[in-house]
């Protein structure tokens, strides 16, 4: 069966990001690479739908990408190929974040098996990798653990190989849950319960450290419920924006009664971690 690739614009921020991979993985699209041409999509000629793609193209969110060209790929095995794309990750020298077709590496404190498919978490974009030195500085051992906008739940598993005692995992978008899920099993966790839900599915229960690695707008929408989740003393790591809006996330934090505690910028995005 031929193989098309249909080539896009680069995306301009991470949600567009995963909001074009999931959206053309609905269409019949399955597997994604990103060059310096571009965004890469792959399809079958049977699921091929240009209808749908331009339909997808005209949404409001994606007025700025376009598609520059669609062309049949020459017989080999994309799986393979996109597996050598895909290199593992490490974080702090303490911790390497690799896909199920890396060999383990026992010479890491941490070895985390991230399954990457289209969830977002990785560890690849700065605001995952800098959220997770952050929590490497700080104590989770019996810990009760809030993870909003989870994705792919590298920092809920990350948070359990820290020592947390349980963590809550919540993602509104179905195929991030599914993925959550399954890199559960693959790291052997089992303090972490997953909810397919957003801020309004937060369990009535105080925790005590929370991770929020999402985006400013629902940062600041949301804040409120995190804040009203959390223990005196808490910390909570905010992360997923860029370094002018820091002063809009800790003007609402310290609003809600959070204090500004430090942060981390690389290529002008943040991770960002205040006390309740």
């Amino acid at each position: 069966m031929k193989t098309l690739e249909f080539t896009f614009t680069l995306p301009t921020s991470d949600i567009q990001h995963d909001m074009l991979t999931t959206m053309l993985a609905e269409i019949g699209f399955d597997s994604f690479m990103e060059d310096k041409q571009g965004l890469k999509a792959y399809c079958s000629e049977e699921n091929r739908d240009d209808t749908a793609v331009e339909n997808l193209l005209a949404e409001p969110a994606f007025f700025d990408l376009h598609l520059l060209k669609v062309e049949e790929m020459p017989d080999k095995d994309w799986n393979e190929l996109w597996e050598a794309s895909y290199q593992p990750v490490v974080v702090n020298e303490r911790c390497r974040v690799r896909a199920p077709f890396h060999v383990p590496d026992t010479s890491f404190e941490f070895d985390l098996v991230i399954e990457p498919k289209m969830s977002f978490g990785t560890a690849n974009h700065e605001t995952t990798a800098q959220l997770m030195q952050l929590m490497m500085d700080t104590d989770f051992k019996d810990k009760d653990v809030l993870d909003m906008g989870c994705g792919t739940a590298i920092l809920a598993i990350f948070a359990e190989k820290l020592g947390a005692r349980c963590v809550t995992a919540i993602d509104n978008d179905e195929w991030a849950y599914n993925n959550a899920s399954t890199n559960m099993e693959l790291n052997g966790c089992h303090e972490i319960d997953i909810i397919h839900g957003d801020a309004g599915s937060i369990p009535s229960m105080l925790f005590d450290v929370v991770l929020a690695n999402i985006n400013r707008n629902i940062l600041l929408r949301d804040m409120h419920f995190y804040v009203d989740a959390m223990n005196t003393g808490a910390h909570i790591f905010f992360s997923g924006f860029y370094t002018e809006d820091l002063d809009s996330i800790k003007a609402e934090a310290e609003h809600l009664g959070l204090q500004y505690h430090r942060h981390l910028s690389r290529n002008n995005w943040v991770a960002a971690e205040f006390v309740k």
